[in-house]
C-alpha cells in the first residue's frame, strides 16, 4: 500500500513550537503590532562574521531616540520574517510588558538558514575548528554579531542580552562560550543542550512522530537564501497512530517519502548510538566558566524538551559560580511560559496566571537588573512549581539540599510497599505481560498527530485496564507527600526475546471522594493524572555508546531515571508506577528481536514478547526518590 503524506501545516506547526516568537499573544496581535508599529523603527542589515559571511540581522528600535537602550537579541533558525524593513512583527519580547520597557531588539538568522548566507550544520559541532581567531562555530558567530552590533547600532548601551526557546535556546546557551564582554544576561529557555537526549531521543528510544515531522522541512537542502518555508508534505489523516503504524519499520521512511534526500536524518539513521558524532553535539561540556548571568527557564509538561533545561542548569551550576545562575522551572508545555496563561493544561488545573508571573516577577526583573542597571531582581536559584499544591517554591540549590529518601519495592500484589519482599524464589516470583509490536499501547487516549501536549497529564485509566501494562501502587496516602528531583528506577527484568523498551510511568490517583466531606468528586474522582513518564531502550541499559542484547528470560537489572519532578501527592491520594513496553506512536516501536541498527530492521523483525518484572528477595525491583516538607 502507498501512503500520501502530511501537509506543510502539519509540518509547520510542529517547527514554529520550537520559536518564542511564534507563540499567540494575549493581547489580539493587531493591538500588539499597532503599537509596535507606532513605538519602533525597523532596519534590516547583513552582518559579516570573521570569515566573510554574512548574516540577515532585522533591528528594532525605539523610535525614541532620546536616550540609549540595551539589545534584546534572539538567533534562530526558523526565520525572522517578515522580511522588509517595511514589514512589522506583531511581538518582538517575550511578553508586551518589554516592548514597552523599551529595548533595541535584534532577530538574525544563524548561518546557512533563510536569508543568512552559509552552510547549515545542525548543532555544529563546537571542538570541530580550532579554537582561536578563526574558529567558526555557533559562538563566534554570536560574538563577531554582537561586536558588530555594539558598534554600528546607534543608541545602544553597550549591554546585550539574549533568549530563545529550544533551537533559538541553544543558541542562546552557546552565546556564553568565550562569550562577547557586551553580552551581560541570557535566558536559554528550552534549550537542547545534548541531541541524543533531547528532542529526537529518550534514553536512545526514537521519538518518532517528531522527528519525522521536523525534517521534512527544516532538513531540505537550499541552492541559495530564501525567505519562505519549503513547501512540505500533505495530509491524509490527524490519526498518527493509524498513519505509523502503516508507515512500519523505520527503514521505509526513505523508501517512501524521503528518499535519501533528508541529510540529517540520513546522518541520524547511520548513527543509532550515541557514538562521536552525537557526542559531538553536546553543548554541556563547553559551558563552564561562563560569565553572563543566567536564567535557565523550563517547563515540567515540555514534551518536546525537558532534558535540556535540567542539564543545562545542572552543569552551569556546577562549573560556574552559582550566584549567576538562576532556574525557573513551572506547570507548562514547550514555551508556554511565552504564550496564553499557563493555568491549565488539559484536564490538570494550576490555578492562575503562571505565565504572566513569570514574565513580571522573574523574566523582565532579570533583565531590568543586569542590562539597564535596575534594582536587584532578588530571584532565587531555583524557583519550582510545586504540581499537586500548585504553589510556587524557591531554593537555594537543585535538587534541594534538604531532602529524606524514600523507597519503595514492587510486590506480587500490585502494590508498592517500604519492606522488599522475603521470598526466597530463584526468580519465580514476577509479573508478566506480553508486548505485541502490532497493537502497541498508545501514549494518549486521544486521536493525535503523536506528540499532542495534554498528553503528559492524562488521566492513565485508558492504559491501567490494558493487559499488557502492569499496574503498582501505594495505600491511600494519610499525609501530603512531596517528591522532589529524580526518581531512581532499580529494576530487574526479562523478555522472551533479545530486546525490549521499557516505559516507566508515575501516577498521582486521586481518590473517588473528596476526602473533606466524603462525596463523590464527579469531575476528578479516581483520576489517573500522569505526573512523569519515562523510558529506556533496552540495548543501551549498561552503555549508551555500546549496545548489547538481553539474554532471552535472563533475570537481569535495569536502572534509569525519570526526569525531575516537584509535586506533591495529597492526603487521601495514592501513588502509583504503570510499566508498559510501547508507548506509540511518541515512541517508535521496538522490534523485540535485536538488530545492531534500528533503522534498518526489517518486518520479520518485530515479533511479541513476553516480559517480566521480578519482585522478590533475590530480585528485587523498587523505585527510589527524594521527598521534602
Amino acid at each position: 500500500m502507498q501512503f500520501k503524506t502530511f501537509k506543510l501545516l502539519f509540518a509547520i506547526v510542529y517547527l514554529l513550537g520550537f520559536s518564542t516568537l511564534a507563540f499567540a499573544a494575549d493581547k489580539k496581535p493587531d493591538e500588539r503590532g499597532d503599537y509596535i508599529r507606532a513605538n519602533y523603527v525597523k532596519y534590516e542589515y547583513q552582518i559579516p562574521m570573521r570569515d566573510g559571511v554574512k548574516l540577515f540581522t532585522s533591528v528594532y528600535m525605539p523610535a525614541d531616540d532620546s536616550k540609549k537602550y540595551p539589545m534584546m537579541m534572539q538567533r534562530t533558525p526558523y526565520r525572522v520574517a517578515p522580511y522588509g524593513s517595511n514589514k512589522y512583527k506583531t511581538r518582538l519580547g517575550p511578553d508586551e510588558i518589554f516592548e514597552k520597557e523599551g529595548f533595541i531588539f535584534v532577530f538574525q538568522d544563524v548561518r546557512g538558514k533563510f536569508m543568512s548566507e552559509g552552510e547549515y550544520v545542525n548543532m555544529r559541532p563546537q571542538d570541530a575548528y580550532k579554537r582561536g581567531k578563526k574558529a567558526v562555530d555557533d559562538a563566534t558567530d554570536t560574538y563577531d554579531s554582537i561586536d558588530w552590533l555594539v558598534k554600528n547600532i546607534k543608541n545602544n548601551n553597550g549591554k546585550v542580552g539574549m533568549w530563545g526557546t529550544s533551537y533559538p535556546g541553544y543558541y542562546t546557551s552557546v552565546a556564553a562560550i568565550n562569550s562577547h564582554k557586551a553580552l551581560k544576561a541570557i535566558s536559554p529557555q528550552a534549550p537542547i543542550a545534548d541531541w541524543f537526549f533531547d528532542d529526537f531521543h529518550r534514553n536512545g528510544a526514537f521519538v518518532t512522530p517528531m522527528a519525522f515531522i521536523f525534517f521534512d522541512t527544516f532538513d531540505k537542502l537550499r541552492d541559495k537564501p530564501h525567505a519562505a518555508w519549503p513547501e512540505g508534505m500533505k495530509s491524509i489523516t490527524p490519526d498518527g497512530y493509524d498513519f505509523f503504524r502503516k508507515l512500519g519499520p523505520l527503514s521505509n521512511v526513505n523508501k517512501i517519502y524521503f528518499k535519501g534526500k533528508r541529510p540529517f536524518w540520513n546522518e541520524l539513521t547511520e548513527h543509532p548510538n550515541y557514538d562521536d558524532y552525537w557526542q559531538a553535539r553536546n553543548i554541556l561540556p563547553h559551558l563552564n566558566k561562563t560569565k553572563p548571568a543566567t536564567l535557565v527557564v523550563g517547563g515540567w509538561y515540555d514534551t518536546e524538551d525537558l532534558y535540556g533545561p535540567l542539564s543545562t542548569y545542572k552543569t552551569m551550576s556546577v562549573n560556574n559560580k552559582q550566584d549567576h545562575i538562576k532556574m525557573i522551572m513551572g506547570p507548562w508545555y514547550h514555551g508556554q511560559w511565552n504564550s496564553g496563561k499557563g493555568d491549565k493544561l488539559g484536564e490538570a488545573d494550576f490555578g492562575f496566571n503562571t505565565s504572566k508571573w513569570f514574565q513580571e516577577e522573574v523574566l523582565l526583573p532579570f533583565f531590568l537588573q543586569h542590562l539597564k542597571d535596575g534594582d536587584d531582581a532578588k530571584l532565587a536559584t531555583a524557583t519550582m512549581f510545586e504540581t499537586g499544591s500548585n504553589r510556587w517554591r524557591k531554593f537555594e540549590s537543585w535538587p534541594p539540599e534538604k531532602t529524606n529518601k524514600k523507597q519503595l519495592f514492587l510486590s506480587a500484589n500490585e502494590s508498592l510497599v517500604s519492606e522488599k519482599s522475603s521470598v526466597k524464589d530463584n526468580g519465580a516470583n514476577y509479573s508478566d505481560y506480553v508486548s505485541d509490536p502490532n497493537k502497541p499501547v498508545p501514549h494518549s487516549a486521544n486521536i493525535s498527530r503523536g506528540w499532542d501536549r495534554p498528553y503528559m497529564v492524562e488521566d492513565q485509566r485508558f492504559t491501567a485496564r490494558r493487559s499488557d501494562v502492569l499496574v503498582f501502587e501505594t495505600p491511600v496516602m494519610q499525609q501530603d507527600q512531596t517528591l522532589a528531583g529524580a526518581i531512581d528506577l532499580d529494576l530487574w527484568f526479562s523478555t522472551s526475546q533479545t530486546s525490549a523498551d521499557i516505559v516507566v510511568k508515575l501516577i498521582d490517583v486521586f481518590p473517588g471522594k473528596d476526602v473533606n466531606n466524603d462525596k463523590v468528586d464527579k469531575k476528578t474522582g479516581n483520576r489517573h493524572e500522569l505526573v512523569r513518564w519515562g523510558v529506556i531502550r533496552g540495548r543501551f541499559r549498561e552503555s549508551m555508546s555500546e549496545p548489547i542484547p538481553f539474554v532471552a528470560n535472563k533475570p537481569t537489572k535495569v536502572n534509569f531515571e525519570l526526569y525531575d519532578v516537584l509535586h506533591t501527592i495529597k492526603r487521601g491520594h495514592k501513588l502509583q508506577i504503570q510499566i508498559q513496553s510501547s508507548m506509540f506512536p511518541f515512541i517508535d516501536i521496538n522490534p523485540q528481536h535485536y538488530v545492531d541498527n534500528i533503522f534498518n530492521a526489517t518486518e520479520k523483525d518485530f515479533v511479541k514478547a513476553t516480559h517480566k518484572i521480578y519482585h522478590s528477595t533475590d530480585y528485587p525491583s523498587s523505585i527510589t526518590y527524594e521527598t521534602i516538607d
